[in-house]
């Protein structure tokens, strides 16, 4: 690479240094990590041939409706539900302790596992197992610290993504039987792009995995040298992105709390920063998660401001 061109790269590498920086201080992390989660994952959809929003994530997340896309009578190539399950999967073994609590939190609204296995069973069938060799290379430890080494690993992953010959047709259901099912023709980038967040942090980029750093266009390009421009711009770009989204979440969590007028027990404050993260929670959610009465949650619900959604500029 030129100078010029390490020097582009620098300053892409400085945002995503000055966006990791903060979130290690921050008091707005959690809320932060758990819409990047959503972002991280509508992008995902976005490669896997079924576009979303995050306010669809969000509307599914809250109750108000199927898994996004489920109802449409789509003929789509997989169930976001299924792309979601698989996403958050990588987020299992974390050992940040903001990044736990909020993956609990999400999960305590949502069980992943069984809306997969509801909308999506023969996708984890296919997807399941070529996940799991992606996430164990993904892994493994990195030749260097740049974004050379990165990409070079990239375009290794994608290898092995490509659709498995006629003969390998056979797959475990989760239940145990063996089922032959045809190998799917379909874009596997996306299972790459899960585990980009965890590539990242592995290769010393961060200190925590960003789940919005997706980061892959839907071809990729054939050299390593130039898989690491395409990364370096996107780096930039999310970045920028997400220092703007911290700013925004930071503000409003200020005004949150000088607006509210609640004793120190008051679970309200809790539930306006939930809602910065999930907009329109049911009562049955927010019992759950602040440990409430499903009435006591009516209540916290009719006495809550209502708040902005926070928009990934």
């Amino acid at each position: 690479m030129t100078r010029a061109e390490n020097l582009r790269i620098d300053d892409s590498l400085l945002l995503l240094g000055r966006l990791d920086g903060r979130l290690q201080g921050s008091t707005c992390a959690d809320i932060f990590l758990a819409r990047s989660r959503l972002e991280g994952a509508a992008a995902l959809a976005g490669l896997a041939g079924v576009p979303i929003r995050v306010r669809d994530l969000q509307d599914w997340i809250a109750g108000r409706c199927p898994p996004p896309r489920a109802s449409e009578g789509l003929n789509d190539p997989i169930s976001v539900a299924a792309i979601f399950h698989l996403a958050l999967s990588s987020d299992e073994d974390h050992k940040d302790p903001v990044a736990r609590s909020t993956l609990n939190a999400l999960r305590q609204v949502l069980d992943d596992r069984t809306e997969a296995e509801t909308y999506g069973n023969s996708d984890l069938a296919h997807f399941g197992p070529l996940w799991r060799q992606v996430r164990a290379l993904a892994d493994a430890p990195f030749p260097s610290g740049d974004l050379h080494a990165v990409a070079s690993r990239v375009l290794e992953l994608a290898a092995l993504t490509e659709p498995a010959s006629s003969s390998s047709w056979g797959v475990v259901s989760l239940d145990g039987r063996a089922l032959d099912l045809p190998p799917r023709g379909r874009d596997r980038i996306w299972l790459v792009a899960v585990a980009m967040p965890r590539m990242l942090y592995r290769a010393g980029f961060t200190k925590q995995v960003i789940p919005s750093l997706t980061l892959l266009p839907r071809y990729l390009p054939p050299s390593p040298a130039e898989l690491a421009r395409t990364l370096e711009q996107a780096i930039g770009s999310t970045s920028q992105s997400g220092l703007r989204e911290l700013d925004f979440i930071e503000r409003e969590a200020t005004r949150i709390r000088l607006d509210l007028r609640v004793t120190r027990r008051s679970k309200a404050p809790l539930l306006a920063r939930l809602q910065l993260s999930y907009p329109g929670l049911q009562p049955k959610a927010v019992a759950r998660l602040l440990n409430v009465t499903p009435q006591g949650a009516r209540k916290l619900l009719a006495s809550a401001p209502h708040a902005s959604r926070p928009v990934l500029i």
